[in-house]
């Protein structure tokens, strides 16, 4: 679903992903770890279109993001849930969530209603249709913005640490949602994340980044019982104490 190829970028003399070559099947569900400014974040935004490799290539379902078309491909096959909730203050819960549906894939209102109402069941928050973002607590408010994303009805999920900005109590309430998510054979899910209990229970395969490059990649019983790269071992002891 996802072929990454070289994949390097730069933000002026500072090289954040170097030499990229990565692949995602369709269905897989991959985590992505590493320490903070280890490039994880930018790796998965330019897989969204976000930000533009300064070298190598990405290919999404066949088609390789190009300048010109990276908006059209990503609107067709991804969508994203950011750290930051990105919900429009001033709509409603149901108006955020029938935005993209209407605006961009040209659903009738009424079946955008009907579509956000059905993952508004599935985020547990049918309730708060007709309520603001503000009127919410941030766990309630991210199970919103993962009720946007899967509205689209894209193959692609792509996460990138939606519990970071979240209150320890209201992390489990986002996870379980996303756990849910992770039985759906038909959903390509790309979670960049500092929660290894989730990566553990759900990930296909683990990614470890590190200063711009993929260190080590495996199993999650294998990557966090028998790690074999040193760096890992002293991520994970660090993160695991």
């Amino acid at each position: 679903m996802i072929a990454i190829n070289e994949l390097s970028k730069s933000f002026g003399a500072l090289q954040v992903l170097k030499n990229i070559d990565l692949s995602v099947a369709e269905g897989e569900k991959l985590t992505i770890i590493g320490p903070s400014g280890s490039g994880k974040s930018t790796l998965i935004r330019c897989v969204n279109g976000l930000e533009t490799p300064t070298e190598g290539e990405i290919i999404i379902n066949g088609e390789r993001l190009t300048s010109k078309n990276r908006t059209y491909i990503v609107r067709k096959y991804c969508a994203m849930v950011f750290q930051q909730f990105n919900l429009y203050p001033h709509m409603t819960v149901l108006q955020n969530i029938t935005l993209a549906p209407i605006k961009l894939q040209k659903k009738s209102k009424s079946e955008a209603v009907d579509i956000a109402y059905e993952y508004l069941d599935m985020v547990g928050l049918r309730d708060k249709a007709q309520v603001y973002p503000s009127t919410l607590s941030g766990g309630q408010q991210q199970r919103i913005a993962i009720a946007r994303a899967l509205a689209t009805r894209q193959k692609i999920l792509l996460f990138d640490e939606p519990t970071s900005a979240l209150d320890p109590e209201m992390v489990q309430e986002v996870l379980d949602v996303m756990i849910r998510l992770s039985h759906q054979d038909s959903i390509t899910m790309v979670v960049v994340t500092h929660e290894m209990g989730f990566a553990k229970q759900v990930a296909d395969r683990v990614i470890f980044l590190d200063n711009g490059i993929i260190v080590e990649e495996a199993a999650p019983e294998e990557f966090f019982e028998s790690p074999k790269n040193e760096r890992t071992v002293a991520f994970l002891s660090k993160i695991l104490r």
